[in-house]
């Protein structure tokens, strides 16, 4: 049956069981790939190409992963005994080079290729025992075998490629005419790629292997497209804007739209900030800061402070007005390195907010860093008259019924808290500006629930920002928060000096605690991290519990303090009070003090089984020293049976202290993971796509995506960044 109408390769719904050849046992196959109609059929992508389109020699066996050989057979032999035995063909090519064929589980072989017969071998061939040998090749009648690029496909226990191919082959021939592009006629023509027709037939059966790396690339391009323009629409949709995306290399904006009438020219502002431009490369210092009015309470604030704001933060602060004073509601993702300076740019824009009337949520993951941003802000923000609430779920009943009968009322102007934020009981009068800390830490489907009180509100969506000290590699920005605006703080407060990084073996912990010892003679204190909180059975490794009772022994001159998750928020915040006012001298804990913790006195840290934890909380806890203006050190010990992995860690945290180089090599030795969980971004994931192999790509389709919104819309880029339809 030929299609010829146009359609898209999911419309075709055709069960493959109408396919000659799929039998029920074939149909079981194929579904166990995912594979049920035509239409799955078609998009079961090959994961590679073998070139058969052009002949090698034997000799050439250490030259190529792969040959392709011309060859004659020039004898048979069996080798092993009874059921083990084995045929071996003897084969020769044109070189006159000989060759050993060990057919295993192939005794058929021995009929269909006798003496004299020219054939043609594609395998993997290896030297052993003085003869070049392969146990792993297809063998094919010279006269009939076909020159040509053959796709591989996944395969599934019983099914063959062969059997695949051909079934693939029917499908291109009987129902691939007609398939229509998922992508406009313009974009396909703009960038030069060939429609979905001609790139399906390029997969499945490309006329050279170039040809078939064109097609892929083209999906992959179609996959990010679709992507991105789906990112747009949900942007729209929020808040009637396109999201502005961090520039390349200093380059400023990787949006360059054309204006919806094609004059060719660019359409965003021009203007590159420094937090743009330092996404990929590092803010320069020296870099002039956005200019732009800051309201009363915020020139008061800054005023009061004992320092001036890096380059970054006024940069940042800076967009962020120019948001709020827009006519759409922000949405912006705030990256900044461990201690950069976001919280006070937070602080900053909340007062804008309140200024104009509006209350403002600041949400944090835990109690410990909610409640320091209470303190902070309290010391911070209520000298210039701001109503302040902390709100959490261990709040009592009594003191919690006030608390939300005040802010419903409208008398409260800053709340912050954990989660208890959005729960059903937590309602206000003016909801206008929701801040989370940690956004990593919060799933989609909870930061929606918050934005719903501001709609609920107000009547329309508040000013959004998320702050992360996590810092996110540019090529997973634009896949999990492609609808945000992107500002990143690299900058630091002047007077910090970078950690000092030391990898040792945990032969080496006396040394390391003698060093420890010295430090805090000297005045200063100390942190020692575990990753686990007791002993444990199946895990050989150092418990923050034994550890603890080990060290108070090892310091008896010194007070010392256990720390982790089972411990209560009561006791937990009495134990950081002290270790902030110096009567503490040792703090042991878990990684429960990734964040949120900051004692500018302490100058030493411990991590012990360090390579057990990933780059990114190895880059937060090291994070929690450095804070003041003494040299800090930070000790990463491991055991002896560290992995390859583990030790690649190691090094990377001894090379910088740089949490976007960390970010992305921790990238490229994890993995991207499932960008698209519910979790964090609500999308599925990609097929072919990478993010990070393929990111050049992913920033063409983004561009291509945004271009073609605009225009639908009848915007420029600068309208639509600017304008709420």
């Amino acid at each position: 049956m030929w299609y010829t109408a146009p359609m898209l390769i999911g419309e075709i719904q055709t069960p493959v069981s109408n396919l000659y050849g799929a039998g029920k046992t074939t149909v079981e196959q194929l579904n166990r790939l995912g594979v049920s109609t035509v239409g799955d059929l078609l998009r079961l992508w090959p994961r590679l190409w073998e070139d058969r389109s052009r002949y090698n020699t034997l000799s050439e066996w250490n030259t190529f992963h792969k040959l392709n050989v011309p060859v004659t057979i020039m004898d048979q032999q069996w080798f092993g005994y009874g059921r083990m035995k084995t045929l071996k063909l003897i084969v020769c090519d044109s070189e006159g080079t000989r060759g050993e064929l060990a057919c295993f589980n192939r005794p058929f072989l021995e009929k269909s290729f006798p003496e004299g017969t020219k054939a043609l071998v594609y395998g993997s061939f290896s030297v052993k025992y003085g003869a070049i040998q392969s146990s792993s090749f297809d063998i094919e009648q010279y006269d009939t075998a076909e020159r040509r690029v053959l796709p591989v496909y996944p395969l599934t226990q019983g099914l063959t490629q062969t059997k695949l191919r051909k079934l693939i082959e029917q499908a291109l021939n009987s129902y691939a005419r007609g398939i229509d592009s998922e992508l406009p006629v313009e974009v396909l023509n703009k960038y030069g790629y060939p429609d979905k027709r001609t790139v399906l037939f390029a997969m499945h059966r490309p006329a050279s292997m170039q040809e078939a790396e064109n097609a892929r690339t083209a999906l992959i391009f179609e996959e990010f497209f679709l992507y991105e323009a789906a990112v747009g629409m949900r942007a729209l949709e929020r808040r009637g804007v396109l999201p502005r995306t961090p520039g390349s290399k200093g380059q400023g904006s990787v949006f360059s739209a054309q204006t919806a009438n094609g004059d060719g020219q660019a359409a965003g502002d021009g203007q590159a900030t420094v937090a743009q431009a330092g996404a990929s490369e590092g803010a320069v210092q020296s870099a002039e800061p956005l200019q732009y009015a800051y309201s009363p309470l915020q020139k008061e604030l800054l005023s009061r402070l004992p320092f001036t704001l890096t380059a970054d933060q006024q940069t940042v602060t800076a967009e962020i007005n120019a948001d709020l004073d827009g006519t759409a509601p922000a949405a912006r993702l705030i990256q900044g390195d461990v201690g950069s300076g976001k919280t006070l740019v937070a602080f900053l824009v909340c007062l804008k907010v309140i200024e104009g009337g509006g209350q403002a949520a600041l949400m944090a993951p835990t109690e410990l860093l909610a409640r320091q941003h209470a303190d902070n802000a309290a010391k911070l923000l209520e000298p210039l008259g701001v109503r302040l609430a902390f709100l959490t779920g261990n709040l009592k009943a009594a003191g919690r019924s006030q608390l939300l009968q005040q802010l419903a009322a409208g008398n409260i102007d800053l709340i912050i808290g954990t989660h208890a934020l959005f729960s059903a009981q937590t309602l206000y009068k003016n909801l206008r500006i929701v801040v989370i800390d940690e956004q990593h830490r919060f799933g989609v489907l909870q930061r929606s629930a918050i934005i719903q009180k501001g709609i609920d509100s107000g009547k329309k969506a508040p000013h959004f920002l998320m702050m992360s000290a996590t810092p996110i590699p540019r090529t997973l920005a634009l896949s999990m928060f492609g609808d945000l605006d992107i500002s990143v703080i690299k900058t630091m407060p002047p007077g910090r000096k970078p950690v000092i990084t030391y990898v040792a073996p945990e032969s080496k912990a006396e040394k390391v605690y003698y060093f420890i010892g010295q430090d805090i003679l000297a005045g200063k204190q100390a942190y020692f991290v575990y990753p686990i909180i007791e002993d444990s059975d199946t895990l050989s490794l150092k418990s923050a519990e034994d550890m603890f009772a080990e060290l108070t022994r090892d310091f008896p001159h010194h007070r010392l303090a256990l720390l982790h998750s089972k411990v209560s928020e009561d006791e937990a915040r009495a134990i950081m009070q002290e270790f902030r006012a110096g009567a503490i001298h040792i703090l042991v804990a878990t990684s429960v003090i990734e964040v949120g913790v900051d004692v500018p006195n302490a100058t030493c840290m411990v991590i012990e089984h360090a390579d057990r934890f990933g780059l990114s909380a190895l880059h937060q806890l090291r994070g929690r020293i450095g804070r003041g203006s003494d040299q800090s050190y930070c000790f990463l010990l491991y055991g002896k049976n560290i992995t390859e992995t583990g030790m690649a860690r190691l090094k990377v945290m001894a090379s910088t202290t740089d949490g976007f180089v960390i970010a992305e090599e921790d990238l490229k030795l994890r993995g991207p993971g499932d960008i698209g969980g519910i979790e964090q971004s609500g999308y599925c994931g990609f097929e072919l796509a990478d993010p990070i192999r393929d990111f050049a790509l992913l920033e063409k389709a983004r561009i291509a995506a945004f271009e073609m919104l605009a225009a639908q819309r009848g915007l420029t880029q600068r309208e639509s960044t600017k304008t709420a339809e």
